[in-house]
């Protein structure tokens, strides 16, 4: 997500502690939250895809996937 977009989260952010936000603001943030939570999980999901475990005797297995066991 770009920097301007999450300085506009930010300010909407301060702006919310000073006063009400109005629909347009309310509707602005609510839309770059959701586009930042998509972002960031894509990276979470990226970044577990790219992770692997080495076992003690010097074998890499990639992270399994939640609900599956390793072998």
């Amino acid at each position: 997500m770009e920097k301007a977009k999450i300085d506009r989260i930010n300010a909407l952010a301060h702006l919310a502690k000073e006063r009400a936000l109005t629909a347009a603001e309310l509707s602005e943030r609510d839309s770059l939250r959701r586009e930042y939570i998509v972002e960031f999980r894509r990276g979470t999901i990226e970044l577990l895809e790219h992770t692997w475990i080495q076992t003690p005797d010097g074998k890499k297995h990639p992270l399994p996937k939640k609900g599956k066991r390793p072998e």
